[in-house]
């Protein structure tokens, strides 16, 4: 059966740190000056038509600018709370809010999304949407424990990651009706032992035919879910440099070869797939246009990667590569707010080559408000110790665990979906 392939840009979309509007007595420094190519609106980032990405590029925006220290503003999370259906979900837009929604536009990915958003910018709203929103993605999930873009279609790994990141982690390993949970759903997609060497470690994308064939994009999601969802942290420390592909003999004869793998392990394995793909790409993945004889850089998936590895405290592995894309990918940004996030959020910076990302980010919506130093929302503050805590609990059982991509992946047999 013939898997629905997501319509809307998928960028995992990043955790932390803000609030919805700085207190008057906090609102003494602005947003620095910034140009754009498109004109500033007054609740909604970008210029282009919001029909297929308004929710996505929306939320993904809001997320970027918080990490990079601002409160966001008001009017664009108003603008996002306007777009929820009345059953909690979200289409990837909605021309006329006065409208009722019709439950066949409303998908997974733009209600996972919104939902990250809205716990980070903490409007006096967002508790109920994300509420409504959370109920309505338990309605449609499906018996695999999984999710797809649109309900009713089979759980692909992209949607299912994006509602992980969503939900958190304890939502995501608790078992539905059928035993399943949404992270036994993503761990299927993932290759083991069985897999050829070269394959371990990623995730596959299914095809037509339901064969799963391994994807960076749906990989780089799969991290960067389980990274938003608190199921993986630091999971362990590896050295800067290319990562080989694990052999046979580390899956060979493992007593725990057909134990589930933890979602740590299966973070570091992802992450070590993804690495060595950066690494054979030249410090960048590319990709093939229908109707090209070459391929040709694929600058989303890219910095999707770099996100995902950079979460699991990789940074010396994708240095090269956020430089590499801060010099090369001002075309391919220009004027996209979703883009420009995926920018901030993997730490490319153009500033020695032109407008820093962030600042074009900021041009292409409603003006935010600088976070003074050392100001941190209550939302932080109630996360800051309890995330210390996993962190550090996640450190310290991949120590125990061992190091290395193919020890990781041994643990395991790649379960099929």
């Amino acid at each position: 059966m013939p898997l629905r392939r997501r319509a809307a840009v998928l960028v995992a979309a990043a955790t932390t740190l803000t609030a919805l509007a700085a207190p008057a007595a906090l609102a003494d420094t602005t947003a620095p000056p910034a140009t754009g190519t498109a004109a500033a609106r007054g609740d909604l980032y970008g210029a282009a038509d919001p029909t297929y990405d308004g929710v996505w590029r929306q939320s993904y925006a809001e997320i970027a600018v918080a990490r990079s220290g601002y409160f966001a503003s008001g009017a664009a999370t108003a603008w996002l709370l306007a777009q929820q259906c009345a059953d909690g979900g979200w289409p990837s837009y909605r021309k006329d809010t006065a409208k009722a929604c019709d439950p066949k536009t409303e998908d997974t990915n733009a209600t996972g999304i919104a939902v990250q958003a809205l716990r980070i910018v903490q409007s006096s709203q967002s508790g109920a949407a994300v509420d409504r929103a959370l109920a309505w993605l338990g309605s449609v999930q499906n018996a695999d424990g999984g999710w797809s873009y649109n309900p009713g279609g089979p759980s692909d790994p992209d949607s299912t990651a994006v509602v992980i990141g969503a939900l958190g982690r304890d939502a995501s390993l608790k078992p539905n009706a059928k035993g399943a949970s949404p992270y036994d759903a993503l761990l299927g997609f993932q290759f083991g032992c069985d897999a050829a060497p070269a394959d371990r470690g990623a995730f596959g994308y299914p095809g037509t035919d339901g064969k799963l064939t391994p994807n960076a994009k749906a990989t780089a999601d799969a991290v960067h879910g389980l990274e938003e969802g608190h199921l993986a942290g630091y999971a362990y420390a590896r050295p800067s440099t290319p990562a080989a592909p694990p052999q046979s003999a580390d899956c060979d004869g493992n007593p725990q070869a057909d134990a589930k793998l933890d979602p740590n392990a299966a973070a570091s394995a992802a992450a070590a797939w993804l690495h060595g793909r950066l690494h054979a790409g030249g410090g960048h993945l590319t990709a093939t246009t229908p109707g090209a004889d070459t391929p040709t850089p694929d600058y989303g998936t890219t910095a999707d990667a770099v996100i995902a590895l950079n979460g699991l405290g990789r940074t010396a592995d994708t240095q090269a590569t956020a430089t590499w894309l801060g010099a090369n990918s001002a075309a391919w940004a220009k004027g996209n707010p979703a883009a420009l996030a995926q920018l901030v959020l993997s730490g490319a910076d153009r500033s020695a080559t032109g407008t820093a990302p962030l600042q074009q980010l900021i041009a292409l919506g409603p003006a935010p408000t600088k976070r003074p130093t050392g100001a941190m929302p209550e939302a932080d503050k109630k996360d800051d110790s309890s995330s210390a805590a996993t962190v550090w609990t996640v450190v310290g059982v991949a120590l125990v665990a061992g190091i290395g991509a193919g020890l990781l992946i041994s643990a395991r047999k790649r379960r099929r979906s």
